[in-house]
């Protein structure tokens, strides 16, 4: 799973921007949605994507004369403005390539900065702030013949066209939101059981990293763990033990999660996290960690993806990137794209994306999860490489984690 070819500069480039943005699939595949102006178009977007994007760049893709939804990307907006020019060819390369395997690139494309003000500054002050950015995003795209027809700066409530000059319909203070929900796009998407889960920032929160008390005594279990199990996993004659330790405690760990009770309602996600959190000691932690960056022993664990295994095995990883603390933050890359994976193949795509995006800020090199947010954001299905997984695991004569439910 680890080996990739490399490729010219440009396509790194471009894969390296995906690997951070997020694609969808619309509600279903036989529906057919009109939406009606900005308002809709703005209330659409957590359908879209699957979550709230907050402080981001969106960019979709519009295809034939309907102008039919294709391609979603998002990235965050860079902080820096000397990297908007470089940011808007990036983006605007890589939507126009989003149709190329399927002979389908845009004809066009629809942009959205989203972004709150600051303290003691109004959405209007933001939008101008952002409208280099909207225009760099226009002109990126129409160089590439796919011509931007709407660019909105969403902020404070309110909205505002980039491309519309008319002050009657467009004000300067801005155009006051619609009540959340309302659009045909989210009639739709209730109709095919889809739902939004949350903000971007309170997705990405649940993989964050703890802090004190838990992060001092972790970091320091972690070293302990580094210094008698790193050698031990350099060297041919304890590679194996290490690997075959590691899964033992991973699996008794995910026996541990399967008895505890699923999370509550009423608690809300961060308190089943912290519960989950508290289901696991640091030396436990350390152990686990320190043994998934060993890729052998990663893709054994990411035979735990389905049947009973799915749901415990996405809690442990959560609660195991959640322990990649201080120094040993990058070594969240491995149970992020194990969380990712785990997401992907049960149907979550945002939270895949979310988990995977993360695990490569973390680390840009890391195939497996490179692999994985590709083929998600293309809208593969995860049969192929599960059937790869259960044939992994017969092989090593462990029979088959859908058999057992």
């Amino acid at each position: 799973m680890d080996n990739a070819a490399r490729r010219p500069a440009r396509a790194r480039h471009c894969r390296g921007m995906t690997q951070h943005s997020e694609s969808a699939q619309q509600p279903s595949a036989a529906a057919r949605v009109t939406l009606r102006g900005p308002a809709e178009l703005i209330d659409s977007l957590p359908y879209l994507l699957g979550y709230h994007p907050d402080d981001s760049v969106v960019l979709v893709g519009l295809h034939g004369p309907n102008g039919r939804f294709g391609g979603r990307l998002r990235v965050g907006i860079p902080a820096q403005e000397e990297g908007w020019p470089d940011l808007a060819e990036q983006l605007a390369d890589c939507l126009r390539g989003s149709g190329v395997p399927r002979g389908d690139s845009p004809d066009g494309a629809l942009v959205f900065l989203c972004r709150e003000p600051a303290d003691g500054e109004s959405g209007q002050a933001v939008m101008e702030r952002l409208r280099p950015l909207a225009q760099r995003l226009r002109i990126a795209c129409g160089a590439l013949e796919m011509p931007v027809y709407e660019a909105l700066c969403v902020s404070g409530g309110r909205y505002w066209s980039y491309c519309c000059p008319d002050t009657r319909c467009c004000p300067a203070e801005g155009t006051p939101l619609g009540v959340p929900g309302t659009s045909a796009m989210a009639a739709a998407a209730a109709y095919a059981g889809l739902r939004v889960e949350g903000t971007l920032k309170e997705m990405t929160a649940r993989l964050a990293p703890l802090g004190p008390p838990v992060a001092g005594p972790q970091e320091r279990a972690l070293d302990l763990a580094g210094t008698a199990l790193v050698p031990r996993m350099l060297g041919d004659a304890d590679r194996g033990t290490v690997r075959a330790e590691t899964l033992a405690l991973a699996r008794r760990l995910l026996e541990r999660y399967r008895s505890a009770p699923a999370a509550d309602r009423r608690e809300g996600r961060a308190g089943a996290d912290a519960r989950d959190d508290r289901l696991l000691s640091h030396e436990e932690a350390a152990t686990v960690i320190l043994g998934l960056q060993d890729r052998i022993t990663r893709d054994w664990a990411a035979e735990w993806m389905e049947g009973s295994d799915a749901a415990p095995a996405l809690r442990l990883w959560r609660a195991l990137a959640r322990r990649c603390v201080g120094a040993y933050a990058e070594h969240a890359a491995a149970p992020l794209t194990l969380a990712g994976w785990v997401a992907w193949s049960g149907g979550d795509e945002p939270g895949a994306r979310v988990a995977l995006g993360r695990a490569l800020e973390l680390d840009p090199g890391y195939v497996f999860a490179r692999l994985l947010h590709g083929a998600c954001n293309s809208g593969l299905d995860p049969e192929p490489l599960r059937q790869c997984l259960r044939r992994q695991r017969a092989a090593r004569g462990l029979g088959s984690a859908a058999a057992r439910g």
